[in-house]
């Protein structure tokens, strides 16, 4: 829990970016951040709200699997 803990306190240091499927209109929108070995989740209406720590080869196979459906 320390560690993640200190991931969560440092998240104004990661480069935030938001999800190119995130409208213009303010619904459901989500902001990733990649570190190292980890990428990062979360509201982009609740910065200060809790995060989503993913293990890269986790969020390649959620995000493979994603773009495979939807292109269906």
């Amino acid at each position: 829990m320390k560690n993640e803990r200190a991931v969560v306190h440092s998240s104004h240091t990661l480069a935030w970016f938001k999800s190119s499927y995130s409208g213009t209109s303010g619904g459901d929108c989500v902001e990733a951040a990649a570190a190292k070995d980890t990428v990062h989740v979360r509201d982009s209406k609740d910065q200060s709200g809790p995060i989503l720590s993913f293990p890269v080869a986790q969020w390649t196979a959620f995000t493979t699997s994603y773009a495979r459906v939807t292109s269906i």
